[in-house]
């Protein structure tokens, strides 16, 4: 995972140096999370992965599956990837652009992770408590994991805050070892 994180920085950075130049940072967020999608596919894995296929080939089926979903910067980002072997890096890529783009932008990304849906006032006063004690405002995404049983899971940047149920109940165990 590091070592894909290093792969990925420079080319996080170029996309948002080219994001902030050319102010198009949702065009950005929107290439980039379709071609996350499409790594994630268990089709287009196997073929990436197949060595039998060669880079034109490869690039030639990307652009055809972005075809009409992609800007033109984020083709040729494409093909520069493809280029030089750092397809696999694209999930990282996405995570440190966000994360740049967050910065400029004055707020921060919050991954909130609850056994069930959150209503909408739930998150409206999650992100008011948020803002707060993060001082930024915030972008919050929820998933659902029925693992944690209640309560929630939120990461922020470097930090967790792990108030869920399943949480508790490890940290009691830990707790009770020693």
């Amino acid at each position: 995972m590091a070592e894909l994180a290093t792969l990925a920085r420079p080319y996080a950075k170029a996309v948002f140096d080219l994001a902030v130049e050319m102010d198009n940072f949702e065009q950005w967020s929107d290439d980039l999370n379709f071609l996350a999608t499409i790594m994630e596919d268990p089709t287009m894995e196997a073929v990436i992965a197949n060595p039998q296929v060669t880079k034109k080939t490869l690039t030639h089926i990307l652009l055809d599956v972005c075809e009409g979903q992609i800007s033109e910067v984020g083709k040729n980002l494409l093909k520069i990837l493809v280029d030089n072997n750092r397809l696999v890096a694209i999930p990282q890529l996405v995570l440190q652009y966000e994360e740049l783009k967050a910065q400029h932008q004055g707020y921060i990304k919050v991954d909130v992770a609850t056994p069930y849906p959150l209503e909408q006032v739930q998150t409206q006063e999650l992100e008011i408590v948020l803002q707060k004690r993060l001082g930024k405002a915030v972008n919050i995404s929820t998933t659902i994991d029925k693992s944690l049983l209640g309560g929630c899971l939120i990461r922020a940047g470097n930090e967790v805050i792990d108030v869920s149920i399943k949480g508790h109940l490890q940290q009691l165990a830990v707790e009770l070892r020693h």
